[in-house]
This record gives C-alpha cells, structure tokens and sequence, in this order.
C-alpha cells in the first residue's frame, strides 16, 4: 500500500537549527562579553553545544521539562548558581539573536510544494509546541501541516515507538501508510523504522564514512530525493538507490 502522509521533524530537517544556534550563541556571547573566557568563539560554540546534548538528553529521557532544560544549559555553561528569573532572562536574551538567525533550508519549500497534492503532513518534533507553532509560523509554513505534534505536551519523546505511533493515530492511518523525516539516524531514523512507519534519514551533512546506516531508514542528502523515494515504495520489493 502507498505511503499517504509524510510526517515531519522540524530542527535541521525543514529548519537550518545549527546555523541559527551557531550564529545566536556566537552573537549572544560577544553581547554579554563572554568570548573572551574562552580560547575562541569556537571552542565557546563547542562547549554550548556540549551543555545543550547533556540536558536536552534529559528532558528526552523525562528526567526534567522543558523549561529546567533551557534553565540548566544557562547554568552549566556559565558554571553559575542563577535563580529561575535570572536563566530565563539569559536564555531570553540568547533567543533574540538566534530568532534572528531562522531560515528554512532552500530544498524544503519545493519538496512541500511537490507533494502538497498528493501527500498529507504533519510534524512531529522533540520540541514543545510553543515553541514549533511559533517557529513554523515565523517561517511561514504552518499552514502546511494538519496536525503539529511535539514531546513536552505528548509526555513521550523520539525514538520511542509510542511517539511516532501518536502522529500516525493523529492522522488515522496505519504506520505502513506513513513516512518519517528526520536528520537524525538513531532518533528519528531507527525511531520511525522499528515504530513501522516508512523512515528516511536526511543527512545533509553528506554521509561521513564513519556514519553507519541503522536497518531501517532510507538515507537522503537533499529532500529533492524525497518524492521520488515516496513513488518507489521501497519496504515492497523496489530496488533503492538512498543507502
């Protein structure tokens, strides 16, 4: 059977989020005068980044919301004992510059306009909806998704299967009529696949051979090769060319 919806992940799947990082936190630090505490902006970037995995593995694994995630980054990395108050006003103040910093990547815009007609979307992002809704706003694709779905308010994060299976519930069909997209090949590539939806991974980055494919997921450097992967219905016996 065809593959009728296509279910999406948003940061540096449809959202270039590493860029806007990259460039926020850099724009944030130099504002608040923190380059200089370390040997360069890209080991301050690096370290962010560190402190932005370690906590954000927590919420995922619902060891702390949403909200104490962002809180704990802001600590850690300024290795600072701040109230509540004072790690939002800091986290507030890094979000400006890497609102500023938002950008859809350049392929998303044609694969959604190629398969408006024939496929259904939605999102489905380890995120809140708070911040997805805005964000898909600000980007000015919203309304191209029937249903948004994100962790904080599912109580369920990726890969667990319950997750994937949730988007597929909030579009009445079956998993095998359903693909995922997402950039990550263990949470969203092997996450989709073992749910039993039809997972493609996007990996932009172009496939470093130190990268290994999990059984599963069909793997794609631009979604230019998104539709033509869709037609193929490659889980029946048609052969893949994607990895």
């Amino acid at each position: 059977m065809s593959i009728r919806a296509v279910v999406w992940d948003v940061d540096d799947t449809l959202f270039d989020y590493s860029t806007a990082d990259r460039e926020g936190i850099r724009a944030h630090l130099a504002a608040e005068g923190l380059l200089d505490r370390f040997d360069g902006p890209g080991e301050a970037l690096a370290y962010w980044k560190d402190v932005t995995e370690l906590h954000w593995a927590r919420f995922a694994a619902g060891e702390t919301s949403f909200q104490d995630q962002r809180r704990d980054r802001v600590r850690t990395f300024l290795g600072q004992s701040l109230t509540d108050a004072e790690a939002d006003a800091w986290f507030e103040r890094y979000l400006a510059h890497y609102e500023a910093a938002w950008a859809l990547f350049p392929d998303v815009l044609p694969v959604l306009d190629a398969l408006a007609a024939s496929h259904r979307h939605a999102v489905l992002s380890n995120s809140s909806l708070t911040v997805q809704d805005r964000k898909l706003r600000a980007l000015g694709v919203h309304h191209r998704f029937e249903t948004i779905l994100c962790a904080a308010e599912l109580g369920v994060s990726k890969p667990q299967a319950r997750a994937f299976l949730a988007a597929c519930e909030a579009l009445s069909l079956p998993p095998h009529q359903v693909a995922y997209v997402g950039d990550h090949p263990e949470t969203d590539g092997r996450g989709a696949a073992e749910a039993g939806l039809l997972s493609v991974w996007i990996d932009r980055a172009g496939g470093s051979a130190t990268v290994v494919v999990p059984p599963g997921p069909y793997r794609i450097v631009s979604l230019a090769e998104l539709p033509a992967l869709l037609r193929a219905d490659t889980r029946f016996g048609a052969p893949s060319t994607f990895g």
